[in-house]
């Protein structure tokens, strides 16, 4: 991590040339903050930060990320291996939205264990936003839901949010069980072509280092050119609906 991380508040993002400033600084990507609002997160969103926690000695602090790379999907660019065209063929699992909101935390939560940063200020901030979602016209905090028919079992999922006519992915899990290999690549591509049919510009899966990004068909974009493309799918348009 860099050596010195400055604090972000909503005040400052409201200046639009500090802001630029900000992307302009090529050895800066971590910013901190204690505020946990609402407007604050939401518009750091908007300006493509990826925020997440951190906890330090003084207790848990927002952690906004103005990544120097950014991993994009471009639906046209979508790869479906063997294992998941199987199961997508098989029609066993169904994808939902927003109906198991809180199971989706306490899942993300128990999978990633030690390093789960949907936790605490961040958790209630989410739950937050997800309870006022008619407040914020243009951003919408969502789940991502992959049931088993059989059992109405949840296998995988995420959360992520909606802005302009694009997604964001946050956090996710997948079961371990075996009897669900490759359920969370599942999930991954009838997302993605859940978003392809809803006619989204793209879907921001965040850092790049991830493979299975890569695999599932990623483009990796400098800082400047993912934000380029960014404001041109958010900037004054209308929030895409994710679903019916």
């Amino acid at each position: 991590m860099q050596a010195q991380i400055y604090k972000l508040s909503l005040d400052l993002l409201q200046n639009q040339t500090y802001f630029q400033e900000l992307v302009s600084n090529v050895k800066i990507n971590y910013y901190w903050s204690d505020e946990w609002d609402e407007a604050f997160y939401v518009r750091l969103a908007q300006l493509g930060f990826i925020s997440t926690s951190y906890e330090t000695s003084e207790g848990l602090v927002l952690l906004p990320e103005l990544q120097f790379e950014y991993a994009l999907l471009d639906f046209n660019n979508l790869h479906i291996g063997s294992k998941v065209q199987k199961l997508l063929k098989e029609e066993n699992y169904l994808l939902s939205f927003v109906t198991h909101f809180d199971a989706i935390v306490e899942k993300i939560a128990a999978h990633h264990h030690k390093d789960n940063w949907l936790t605490g200020n961040y958790l209630t901030l989410m739950k937050n936003l997800h309870a006022h979602q008619d407040e914020h016209t243009k951003f919408k905090l969502h789940s991502i839901e992959l049931l088993a028919k059989i059992n109405n079992e949840l296998v995988a999922g995420e959360i992520g949010y909606t802005i302009g006519t694009t997604y964001t992915s946050l956090s996710g899990f997948s079961s371990r069980e075996k009897r669900y290999n490759n359920c969370g690549k599942l999930q991954l591509i009838l997302l993605a072509k859940h978003l392809q049919k809803r006619e989204f510009s793209f879907w921001n899966l965040g850092h790049p280092h991830m493979e299975y990004k890569k695999r599932l068909g990623a483009t990796i974009l400098k800082r400047e050119a993912f934000l380029q493309r960014w404001q041109e799918a958010t900037s004054n348009q209308q929030l895409k609906d994710l679903y019916e």
